[in-house]
């Protein structure tokens, strides 16, 4: 199995640990507080708890997988070795190039070296390097050990052999890999939330609905099929002769909201108070930690209910 480095081992990067560990890969959590790494692993212990009791540890025990993530102090001891580093660090662009000028000094010539970013394509925090061809991110939607999807992506020169490399990493360790074939903003996954995002904050600035209401067409709606369908296959299903017919019935009713959606609301404006203050309603902002953690575990019950469906439809 492969020997996994953990660089940032705060909110995605203990995520991340459970991911690999559980796929039985070695991990080795490493952060610039020197603090945080412990404090993961005690966290990692209690999500195990819950994730065993969903049947969600491939037949392992909590203690198992705990045994397979180690904490480091040390950069260059937890880059000794490795086969895989998952960098985790903050979302600035100035803070992806130090911390990787390091890796790319610190790790195997034959590491691959990924970043959870969300935002910042690779090329912007790679260019410099030796070795950049192994360089790539690789964002996952958070938890990683609870939704699949992650995106591979590629800087103008990352190898083909780097990205395959993660592609069957990924696979091994659980996950549903987006293999990008070139850096965009936003990926492909923000991309989309952003599109539906931009459109909620439209309706309810415009007074066509509230937030709860535009929640409710979500949850209530389009949700039930996005939980195990994508926008294609959904359409695909949804006219009598598949795809091509419902382009050929619906293009012209999109092409016209199109021309209605040409224009932003500006989120920090007038428009977040009232959405502020109605899920302040809904949810006091002191129960925030616990909605969070009710979350995880509806997240999970979900991925124990998809999981037991693909081995029925296996048998």
């Amino acid at each position: 199995m492969a020997k996994i480095a953990i660089v940032g081992s705060g909110f995605i990067g203990r995520a991340w640990a459970i991911s690999f560990a559980r796929a039985r890969h070695d991990v080795v959590l490493w952060d610039k507080e020197t603090h945080q790494p412990e404090k993961a692993i005690a966290y990692i212990a209690d999500v195990l708890e819950d994730l065993q009791a969903h049947e969600l540890l491939n037949g392992q025990i909590p203690d198992e997988v705990l045994a397979r993530i180690s904490a480091e102090d040390n950069l260059a001891r937890c880059l000794e070795g490795v086969d895989y580093v998952q960098e985790n660090t903050p979302e600035q662009v100035e803070v992806k190039q130090e911390i990787f000028t390091r890796l790319d000094e610190l790790a195997p010539p034959d590491a691959i070296l990924a970043s959870s970013t969300s935002a910042l394509l690779p090329s912007t925090f790679t260019a410099h390097l030796k070795h950049r061809v192994r360089c790539l991110v690789a964002h996952p939607i958070n938890p990683p050990y609870l939704i699949k999807a992650v995106e591979v992506v590629p800087a103008p020169w990352t190898s083909p052999e780097a990205m395959e490399k993660t592609r069957d990493l990924m696979r091994d360790a659980g996950q549903s890999p987006i293999m990008m074939k070139q850096e965009i903003d936003g990926f492909i996954m923000n991309r989309m939330q952003g599109a539906l995002l931009e459109e909620a904050f439209r309706l309810v600035a415009n007074g066509y609905a509230s937030a709860e209401d535009v929640d409710i067409g979500i949850r209530e709606g389009l949700a039930a099929r996005w939980a195990f369908m994508g926008p294609f296959e959904t359409i695909d299903l949804n006219a009598p002769a598949g795809v091509r017919d419902y382009a050929t019935r619906y293009q012209g009713m999109f092409a016209n909201m199109f021309e209605q959606m040409k224009y932003r609301v500006d989120w920090a404006g007038p428009v977040l108070d009232a959405i502020e203050t109605e899920r302040r309603q809904h949810l006091p902002a002191e129960g925030l930690v616990d909605r969070q953690k009710w979350r995880d575990r509806r997240l999970m019950a979900l991925a124990a209910h998809k999981r037991k469906a693909e081995e029925d439809i296996g048998k």
